[in-house]
Formats: structure tokens, C-alpha cells, sequence
């Protein structure tokens, strides 16, 4: 039996109010596309919201503030014959500024979604229950009581 080796990272929901009604931003790559949340690894000495802020701007090309932690999500995998556990922390975010186009070239596109649907857009179920957590924290925002 092989030994499981444990990651972190950390990622975020960035959202705006845009047209009357929340959106986030997700991004996508290859051909079918998947869709996904910003997230990675930790820098030596970054905390798991500094690692959220630095990797939601290198992957979406925006400048964010932190909101409030979301949730975090666990998975296993297998990579060179090695398992892999990995435990990925989530924060809500508010854009401050920067642009999609400036993402970095590990997506090949990189765009705002309507919160309502990008829990059906986002490929991996477990990053779909996030959306889903932080349209729950947006809505109890809009409504004064977060």
C-alpha cells in the first residue's frame, strides 16, 4: 500500500453586482472545456488567504479583498503512481480591480457567470456545493444579515 502524500491550497469566489443580479467569475480550459474556481498552492511562508488572494489574481487576472472564508473541499487523487490527498480552502471575494484579460496562460479563457448558474456551469460537483455555499453568504450580504 502506498503512502498518501497531503496538499493544501486555497481559492476563491469572486463576485460583482452586475445587471440587477450577483455574478462570479470562473475559469475554463481545454476542448471540451472545463470550468472551474481560481486556486493553488501556497508560496513558503503564504497564508491560505493570501495564497487565495495571489491565486485568484494570477488565474483571473483581478485584484480582490477578501469577504469572508466559504468552505473547503476534500478529494483524492492518483499522479505517477503516488496518492494524493488534497484539501482546498475557499474564501468569497470582492473585486477591487485588474481585468480578465490579464489571466494568466493556465486557462484559456476566463469570464463572469450569473451566480445562479454557475453551480450548473462549473464542471466538478464538489466546486459547484461552494458556489452554491457562497450564494447563500451573497444573498444574506444583499440582505444585510452576513
Amino acid at each position: 500500500m502506498s503512502q498518501t502524500h497531503h496538499l493544501v491550497s486555497a481559492g476563491g469566489v469572486v463576485w460583482r453586482q452586475g445587471d440587477g443580479r450577483a455574478e462570479v467569475v470562473l475559469c475554463g480550459r481545454g476542448h471540451p472545456i472545463i470550468w472551474g474556481l481560481p486556486k493553488g498552492g501556497p508560496n513558503p511562508g503564504e497564508s491560505l488567504e493570501e495564497t487565495a488572494l495571489r491565486e485568484v489574481q494570477e488565474e483571473t487576472g483581478l485584484e480582490a479583498a477578501l469577504v469572508a472564508p466559504l468552505d473547503a473541499i476534500e478529494y483524492t487523487f492518483w499522479r505517477g503512481g503516488q496518492r494524493y490527498h488534497k484539501r482546498v480552502h475557499f474564501f468569497l471575494m470582492r473585486p477591487l480591480g485588474g481585468d480578465l484579460s490579464l489571466h494568466d496562460a493556465e486557462f484559456d479563457q476566463v469570464r463572469w457567470f450569473p451566480l445562479e448558474e454557475a453551480s450548473q456551469t462549473s464542471t466538478y460537483e464538489n466546486e459547484a456545493q461552494i458556489l452554491a455555499r457562497a450564494q447563500e453568504r451573497v444573498a444574506a450580504l444583499q440582505a444585510g444579515k452576513a
